[in-house]
């Protein structure tokens, strides 16, 4: 067993809902102000997943508040005069429930494998 199955303060927060996965997975890169965000999340997902700016901050706060993620400066953003950008990291929880949901996700899609439900990936 990892350190992870069975850890109440990761499984506790599984599964995320899939805005909250995306959020965490874009912060594993590094510190993202809000609409850097809602850039990343459109491109991450081809455009499938677009986040409105109220829902992204109420997402924020609540993740924010179980430990996932943390306010970094305020600064301007690159090529921006604006210094009133709130820039967000992921914590090192964070980064533990994201991978943790992550691998909840690559045994659902085994799963869905071995029911023929989608193709098999080789060379993993």
């Amino acid at each position: 067993m990892s350190s992870i199955e069975g850890n109440p303060e990761i499984t506790d927060l599984l599964p995320l809902s899939p805005r909250n996965f995306h959020i965490l997975f874009a912060l594993a890169d590094g510190e993202r102000h809000g609409y850097g965000l809602v850039k990343s999340i459109e491109q991450q997902t081809d455009g499938l997943i677009r986040l409105d700016p109220a829902n992204l901050y109420r997402a924020i706060q609540r993740m924010v508040a179980d430990g996932l993620v943390e306010d970094a400066e305020r600064r301007a953003a690159p090529g921006s005069a604006d210094g009133r950008r709130r820039y967000y990291r992921i914590t090192v929880l964070g980064r533990d429930v994201v991978g943790a949901e992550a691998g909840r996700m690559r045994s659902l899609a085994e799963a869905a494998e071995a029911k023929q439900l989608i193709p098999k990936v080789e060379n993993r």
